[in-house]
């Protein structure tokens, strides 16, 4: 049920999340410079017209790497927000519908994992697998799961007694029915809110693994290992972390932004 209209931090967030999508898209198309494109007598320039956020101690475009490395970490995100969102929707409406042990077993089992520590998790995914985005992915969406698992499951026990699914019942509809197509519409509000403030979560979660170099490996850029790659030389070119560190704070507000929204309309 709509609440409110569309609050102005709605309104900044989304306006921040279109910039920031719209970089990452025109990033597939063209970039200022290459992104590897190795110049040494172009070190640590400073911002300016010639480069809107300097040069790294490559002498790399900074603004290009940026655009590029938003691209990675935006589908990195996208990709597991949407995989634990379905996975975990499915799960909690399934567990919340059956009851009983099934409803039990689920719940300590979602309890494990977010008990598991999220860092430890991507090491043991690295230690089996390749490191790359697909390992990242794997192991943030793991981590993500339990969240959605626990907000439809509770969806679920607040419409399982509802009049129009006992009516549904009583027209002869299968269980499949009831969970998908009259229940789970229901909880739209609340899964897009979770959805949306998933992402600045994940962006986050990419951002430290990229960092500690367990995400997206060079000379690919990502703003997490933008940062990493800056640490050593901060105080002489500090433009080369801050760079990819606001744009991280931004998105990651954006997105926020857009999630509380929607919440505060909707549910």
């Amino acid at each position: 049920m709509m609440r409110t209209k569309w609050g102005f931090d709605f309104k900044i967030g989304f306006v921040l999340a279109v910039l920031v999508a719209g970089m990452a898209v025109v990033s597939l198309f063209y970039t200022p410079y290459d992104i590897n494109d190795i110049e040494p007598a172009d070190r640590f320039i400073p911002p300016g017209s010639r480069f809107l956020m300097g040069t790294d101690n490559f002498g790399r475009d900074i603004f290009s790497r940026v655009m590029t490395g938003g691209r990675y970490t935006l589908l990195v995100s996208v990709c597991t927000v949407l995989g634990s969102a379905a996975i975990g929707s499915s799960v909690g409406l399934v567990a919340g519908y059956a009851g009983g042990l099934s409803n039990e077993i689920v719940t300590r089992l979602m309890d494990a994992i977010s008990s598991f520590p999220g860092i430890l998790l991507a090491l043991v995914m690295v230690s089996l697998m390749e490191n790359g985005p697909f390992t990242l992915i794997v192991a943030l969406l793991v981590l993500f799961i339990p969240g959605y698992v626990r907000i439809m499951r509770n969806e679920m026990l607040q419409y399982k007694n509802s009049d129009f699914v006992k009516t549904a019942e009583l027209m002869g509809a299968s269980h499949f029915r009831i969970i998908f197509v009259h229940i789970l519409p229901n909880t739209a509000p609340s899964l897009l809110s979770a959805t949306i403030l998933g992402l600045s979560n994940a962006i986050l979660a990419e951002a430290t693994m990229s960092y500690l170099g367990l995400g997206i490996q060079p000379p690919t850029p990502s703003w997490g290992r933008m940062l990493s790659e800056s640490q050593n030389f901060l105080f002489n070119a500090p433009w080369c972390a801050l760079s990819p560190g606001i744009m991280i704070m931004v998105t990651v507000m954006a997105f926020h932004y857009i999630g509380e929204g929607i919440r505060r309309r909707y549910c």
